[in-house]
C-alpha cells in the first residue's frame, strides 16, 4: 500500500498529505491547555516517523462551526484545550489541530484528504474545483467555513 502511495504522489501535483494519510501526532506544546476543558484522554502517542508530515494545524475564524463542519463532513472528532484549539483526533493521538484565528490567508501547501468513495464523499463548505480525473484516481477541492482550501481524492 506505501509503495502504491508512493506512486500516486509522483504523478500529482506537489501536495502536503495529512490528516487522514499523515502520521498519529500529539498536540503541540505551543497550544494553549486550560486544565478546566481538557478531555481525560491521554494523547501522549509517540508513533512519530522521521521526516514524515506529523502534524497539520488549520487557522479557523469560527470554533464550534469548525468543528462541526469536520465532524459531519468526515467524522473527525476532537480533543479541547481551551476555547482557543482543538486537536483533531488519530488513532490513540492528533493528526493536527485547528486554531482560532482572527483571520484566514489562502494559499500555500494544499492539504489533500483520502475517501474510499469520492462521490459518496460529502465534505460540504464551497466546491471550488469539481471532481476531476488524474493519473491514479480523482479528486475535487473545496473551501471550509473559514476560508481553507482542501482536496478530497480517491483512487476509483
Amino acid at each position: 500500500m506505501a509503495t502504491q502511495h508512493r506512486e500516486l504522489w509522483k504523478s500529482m501535483p506537489i501536495v502536503l498529505t495529512a490528516a487522514i494519510i499523515c502520521s498519529c501526532a500529539t498536540h503541540r506544546a505551543q497550544a494553549p491547555q486550560n486544565s478546566s476543558t481538557m478531555e481525560s484522554e491521554d494523547v501522549s502517542d509517540t508513533s512519530h516517523v522521521h521526516h514524515e508530515i506529523d502534524y497539520i494545524e488549520f487557522s479557523v475564524l469560527d470554533m464550534a462551526e469548525a468543528k462541526h463542519f469536520y465532524g459531519a463532513a468526515f467524522d473527525w472528532t476532537f480533543n479541547d484545550y481551551g476555547a482557543d484549539y482543538a486537536g483533531i483526533r488519530k488513532g490513540d493521538g492528533e493528526a493536527g489541530g485547528l486554531r482560532l484565528a482572527s483571520t484566514v490567508t489562502t494559499g500555500g501547501p494544499l492539504v489533500v484528504l483520502y475517501s474510499e468513495n469520492l462521490d459518496m464523499t460529502q465534505a460540504g463548505g464551497r466546491i471550488t474545483t469539481e471532481p476531476f480525473d488524474f493519473p491514479g484516481g480523482r479528486r475535487f477541492h473545496f473551501q471550509d467555513p473559514s476560508g481553507n482550501e482542501l482536496a478530497v481524492y480517491s483512487e476509483k
